[in-house]
């Protein structure tokens, strides 16, 4: 079943702190790091195996940049929100380099969950978002803050203020 499809998606009153999210596994293909990288990050040690030889990561790594974006599609599958997964702010880590031939995959905890006062149909998740490869090794690390909109149809409890 697609991931946004009515049937599986997730609203604002369906969350809890604590919930955790698991996504599926991609694999950082050789070819899309360096096309990746010649794109939008084009420095040596993303394109030039010698060059990052000797750089600080010790070979070829993946752009933080991809890394992201690889997270962002993984997220997207497992994150069942009935809107969409849209951001409203981040923090992100990039703990260790993410090299071609990984397979990543992340898990999702809801940490913090408020309703928004003034837009009673909506409210905003904190979630730790980690990022690992396939030795269990954080890549990535992300505490976001996410809209998410209450079920359609459904009115927010104002009585109580957050």
């Amino acid at each position: 079943m697609d991931a946004l499809s009515p049937a599986r998606s997730l609203y604002l009153e369906d969350l809890a702190v604590g919930d955790r999210f698991e996504s599926g596994t991609i694999v950082v293909e050789p070819e899309e790091v360096n096309s990746f990288a010649a794109r939008f990050d084009p420095q040596p040690f993303h394109l030039d195996e010698a060059a990052a030889r000797d750089s600080v990561f010790g070979g070829l790594a993946a752009s933080g940049w991809h890394t992201a974006a690889l997270t962002m599609r993984l997220l997207v599958q497992s994150l069942p929100f009935g809107n969409g997964v849209i951001g409203a702010g981040t923090e992100l880590a990039w703990p260790r380099p993410t090299r071609p031939g990984d397979v990543l995959r992340v898990s999702t905890t809801v940490q913090e969950i408020t309703p928004s006062r003034s837009k009673p149909d909506r409210g905003i998740v904190s979630c730790l978002t980690e990022t690992v490869n396939q030795h269990g090794e954080c890549v990535q690390r992300t505490t976001a803050r996410l809209l998410v909109f209450r079920r359609p149809g459904t009115s927010a409890d104002t009585s109580t203020p957050s």
